[in-house]
């Protein structure tokens, strides 16, 4: 298993190396799939198109269900310190939703395919409840906390009334950020935001009905657009973020995949746009 590894690894390094693009002129390419756990690398990515001159725009291609709300808001603000530098185009995959949509919301111009699926603007905070479980068993659980809220929300008990509201006004300020930042970038009234900011899911068309979005598209109108206000046709694509680990910490979190400890549930307190 090992050898394999290894193998993967080093392949996978050889495939994903440098085009060589520095110092030419380019538009840059920042891909973001999946789930949002971690921000770093590409707010580190987006800071590196944002201040080289060479790059005279920005594709941003998203195809993620959302994520948690940290890094979600990281993305956010570089979204809007590179479109604040650059034309940056943003086009909308399978799936740009909640988490998704916050960090594609400062592009210059959103494309969604009309079959894109979008929106989804709420927080979700989801809390297991063991004590019938751990009771049938005869398992007793008890907790010492320096205040009444320390362990709210507990899955070895029910939520009393005054934990409901207390955990209920935590994800409603984490929405009324999302909808707010989205007024600061989007040219959305806030009435039309509040009725699509109840967590349903839109399509690109009914998206593009309400303002959501700027156009209907995919990835090569996007291009096309950028191409056309920064006045500089075609140009090659520098596609990142970049994989700056060394082959012993790829090996190393590859290793770390198989850690059965990764399948236990996520924190309590971890709320998300999704």
């Amino acid at each position: 298993m090992a050898i394999l590894l290894v193998g993967i690894v080093l392949a996978v390094s050889a495939c994903r190396g440098s085009k060589g693009l520095t110092g030419e002129p380019r538009y840059g390419l920042v891909l973001l799939r999946g789930p949002i756990t971690d921000a770093r690398k590409y707010v580190e990515w987006m800071a590196d198109l944002r201040e080289d001159d060479d790059v005279a725009g920005v594709l941003v291609r998203i195809d993620s269900p959302g994520g948690v709300v940290g890094p979600s808001q990281e993305l956010y603000r570089a979204m809007v310190r590179l479109a604040g530098a650059k034309p940056v185009a943003v086009s909308m995959g399978a799936v740009c939703a909640s988490g998704g949509y916050y960090m594609a919301c400062p592009g210059t111009r959103l494309f969604a395919n009309p079959g894109t699926l979008t929106g989804s603007i709420g927080v979700r905070m989801d809390m297991t409840n063991l004590m019938e479980l751990m009771e049938s068993i005869g398992v007793r659980h008890t907790s010492i906390t320096s205040g009444k809220f320390k362990d709210s929300p507990s899955p070895f008990r029910n939520m009393t009334a005054e934990e409901r509201t207390y955990i209920e006004s935590v994800v409603l300020d984490l929405h009324a950020q999302f909808t707010e930042d989205i007024l600061a970038v989007r040219d959305l009234d806030n009435a039309t935001l509040q009725q699509i900011a109840d967590g349903r899911i839109l399509t690109g068309r009914q998206a593009l009905a309400v303002g959501a979005i700027d156009a209907l598209g995919g990835q090569e109108e996007a291009l096309e657009w950028l191409e056309q206000v920064t006045g500089k046709g075609k140009l090659p694509l520098d596609e990142g973020p970049k994989d700056k680990r060394k082959w012993y910490e790829k090996l190393a979190e590859a290793t770390a995949a198989f850690n059965p400890l990764a399948t236990l549930p996520v924190p309590r307190w971890q709320a998300e746009y999704r």
